[in-house]
């Protein structure tokens, strides 16, 4: 089927110098919500997309709403499944692999903590495993999450040299797959073709979420209603980021390592974990967060804070100095502007289901125009 970026006649240059064009790309967790947006994408950019991952488990699903099953190689399977795992990423033969799929909860880690360590932590590794049986050249770009870091609530941020840690049994999971990446790149993939970098983010949104426990898709459930918006943290303070602004990175960092040589400097300052977060003026409270919401979508919010709920982090901030300085990477839409995106994408889509991937396809299309004029080196021809 054509790409979303054709069928609606959007026009967009052609980023990432071109890597994906006609390229095989393997992505787990296609069916999420950060991985939709992703794999809409990759369909824009001529990608040819083998999805593995279980079945959508939210209604709505973004999946389902932009109609991706019919355009990609779309399989169904567990990351936890070693045997299944590796056939389908042998037959693949991937040019670029993203690994995205995991159980991306705090408080479902609190009701499922060995689930959430079997799936973040030992399914990362089987990845890892799969793709050691691979002899072409492959870039692998997994994907964790910022909350990987010891949180010991300081206002400076964490830099990718920060130790590793967790509260909860979700961040304490993707600490330790980020502890199992950096020890199957030192210990197997340095002479193999395959390039292994991770990279960590937090606070995504955007449209098209509709998990349980996030409270723009909480807002928008509670405002499609009429009712008032449950915040259960308002003053936990977090880096809120639109969805494409960490894809940006992921995709260039791909791209990058997609043409790196083997065995230099270079490459070496490429396969290492990398962050990518908005600016400092991005990071707000939960209570600021859904005044900004109320701005496009009028409505109101009740304080449903419990001094007994289990333990959740109150400040967060990530540093992406290494983002910029060696991938020239940086965000590009404020936090007003990100919200308004965001809340947009869901008013239309109440009145129109039709047109949830042309929004979503402009959306992708007006962040790499914005991309382009502020000169951005993933964004130009």
């Amino acid at each position: 089927m054509t790409p979303s970026s054709q069928h609606f006649n959007i026009s967009t240059a052609q980023p990432f110098s071109g890597a994906y064009a006609g390229k095989k790309v393997f992505v787990t967790g296609h069916t999420g919500f950060k991985g939709s947006w992703l794999c809409e994408w990759l369909l824009s950019l001529g990608a040819e997309i083998t999805g593995y991952s279980l079945v959508p488990n939210t209604k709505p699903a973004l999946f389902n709403q932009l109609g991706l099953k019919s355009r990609l190689h779309h399989i169904i399977g567990d990351i936890r499944d070693l045997p299944k795992l590796r056939r389908a990423i042998q037959n693949a033969k991937p040019d670029f692999v993203f690994h995205l799929a995991a159980q991306p909860l705090v408080r479902e880690s609190y009701e499922q903590p060995v689930e959430t360590f079997e799936t973040n932590l030992m399914g990362t590794v089987n990845v890892l495993e799969a793709l050691r049986g691979l002899t072409k050249s492959c870039a692998a770009v997994f994907i964790t999450t910022d909350k990987c870091y010891e949180n010991r609530e300081r206002h400076r941020g964490y830099a990718e040299t920060d130790p590793m840690g967790g509260h909860d049994p979700y961040s304490a999971s993707k600490a330790t797959a980020e502890i199992a990446i950096a020890s199957y790149r030192r210990s197997f993939f340095k002479n193999h073709p395959v390039k292994i970098a991770s990279v960590r983010a937090g606070n995504v949104i955007g449209g098209g979420d509709w998990a349980a426990d996030r409270i723009v898709p909480d807002s928008i459930r509670a405002l499609q209603k009429k009712s008032a918006i449950p915040v259960r943290n308002k003053i936990s303070t977090r880096p809120w980021q639109h969805v494409l602004e960490p894809l940006s990175g992921y995709l260039w960092l791909g791209a990058r390592l997609s043409t790196s040589q083997p065995l230099n400097d270079s490459t070496a300052k490429l396969c290492s974990a990398f962050n990518f977060g908005p600016d400092r003026e991005a990071n707000r409270t939960v209570h600021k967060l859904v005044e900004e919401i109320l701005k496009h979508w009028p409505g109101e919010w009740v304080d449903n804070s419990n001094p007994h709920a289990v333990h959740e982090a109150r400040l967060l901030h990530l540093v992406t100095t290494k983002a910029k300085r060696e991938l020239g990477w940086q965000p590009v839409w404020s936090f007003s502007e990100t919200i308004r995106e965001t809340v947009g994408w869901y008013n239309v889509v109440a009145q129109t289901p039709s047109r949830a991937q042309e929004i979503l396809a402009q959306d992708i299309a007006d962040y790499c125009a914005a991309a382009k004029k502020k000169k951005l080196p993933w964004a130009q021809k």
